[in-house]
């Protein structure tokens, strides 16, 4: 029996309950309105603890989806054996989202100028203000700069190529923007839901195409990681053909923390995701992340605010829904990061803050070793130089 529905059959429906199989983070980046979050896996257990203490869950019809449809059919169909009135999305979140920009609702989305005015008046204070700050605490803009605005498609990259555009408003000095596209290898679609944002929130782009996917699509050992290096170095070499000298990154404030953390628990050394960094390969180029000072909550609010919906990772792996995220993976180390900061906050709500404040505040006379240039010290180098008599513990 097909447990397949189409997106008209949602919208016909409102009364059903709603799944979101993916993980947090990616429906974090954009979901479907009304869904919950339950991960693919803990699905079965969640529907048998509901229908026990709610004897109506299982009588009720319940919509399964992920990014492209595929994994939730097999899931909807081994659930419905077993009781419950489960139906998989066709197409899942992307066939969704396309829909999404054409569907004709009652209360009209706003516009590309509400958009903007929303980011000048209900969200100067939490997003632009702080935008503008980080730009000028790390000095990341210089007269004359050209900066290649990087973007991914997500909300991150996105918020940023506005807070760009607002900035360039007030044009204290002269400045250039590219609002660089790269296309690693996308499908079509997750392609057309890019390019289709850009254009609803009026962002001219220039795109560029690679073949990163189909180079690392073989790689069994960490072909995130080999992705980003790679989607890295594709960037400063396009930008520095536009002549720019400078990409801008979309990472955020929780991004830095959460680095910071992970180096610690999970790569034993102390460092952090610096606001700006000289290219090491291509000489004369910097990247620069202004978006270092906003937090990932308010960037959630002005997307929810505009009713704008986003893609988290367009990458071939995740949009065929064939990877489930081992204990060993970057996502589900950064979601365990993200877990332990809310439960911390709990006791001590300035634990965010210390932990961003925490590689400001390093005292070298107390660390064992560091590194610097390249170079490894040691406490032991120069512990017997030193004067005890003007030493204190």
């Amino acid at each position: 029996m097909n447990r397949e529905i189409s997106i008209q059959q949602l919208y016909n429906n409102p009364d059903y309950l709603i799944i979101d199989t993916r993980d947090e983070i990616a429906f974090n980046h954009g979901n479907i309105p009304g869904s919950i979050q339950v991960y693919y896996s803990d699905v079965q257990e969640y529907l048998k603890k509901q229908s026990e203490e709610d004897e109506t869950c299982a009588k009720r019809k319940i919509i399964l989806y992920c990014t492209k449809g595929i994994l939730t059919i097999e899931l909807a169909e081994q659930l419905y054996a077993e009781g419950f009135h489960t139906y998989s999305l066709s197409g899942g979140y992307i066939a969704w989202l396309l829909d999404n920009f054409d569907h004709t609702k009652e209360e009209p989305d706003p516009g590309q100028h509400e958009i903007e005015v929303s980011i000048r008046k209900k969200f100067n204070r939490s997003l632009f203000s702080k935008f503008a700050k980080a730009i000028n605490t790390y000095e990341m803009l210089k007269p004359g700069d050209k900066v290649a605005v990087c973007i991914s498609g997500g909300k991150d990259s996105m918020i940023m190529a506005k807070l760009f555009q607002e900035l360039k408003r007030h044009n204290k000095f002269e400045f250039e923007l590219v609002f660089m596209i790269m296309d690693p290898g996308y499908t079509q679609d997750n392609l057309d839901i890019v390019l289709r944002n850009c254009s609803k929130l009026g962002i001219p782009y220039t795109i560029f195409q690679t073949d990163i996917f189909d180079t690392v699509a073989n790689i069994d050992k960490s072909p995130c990681y080999l992705c980003a290096r790679m989607r890295r170095g594709h960037l400063y070499s396009k930008a520095k053909e536009l002549g720019c000298n400078k990409i801008a990154l979309g990472h955020h404030y929780d991004d830095v923390i959460e680095t910071i953390l992970m180096g610690m628990l999970y790569g034993a050394q102390v460092q952090t995701m610096m606001p700006k960094l000289h290219s090491t390969n291509f000489k004369g180029m910097e990247l620069i992340r202004p978006m270092y000072l906003i937090r990932e909550k308010d960037i959630k609010h002005w997307r929810d605010y505009n009713k704008l919906y986003f893609i988290q990772c367009a990458c071939r792996f995740t949009d065929t829904c064939t990877i489930i995220p081992s204990e060993d993976s970057t996502g589900h180390k950064r979601m365990e990061i993200k877990y332990l900061i809310e439960t911390l906050k709990k006791k001590n709500p300035y634990v965010e803050s210390n932990i961003f404040r925490s590689v400001e505040n390093v005292c070298l006379d107390t660390v064992i070793s560091y590194k610097s240039k390249g170079a490894k010290h040691h406490f032991l180098d120069e512990y017997d130089s030193i004067d005890t008599t003007e030493a204190s513990d």
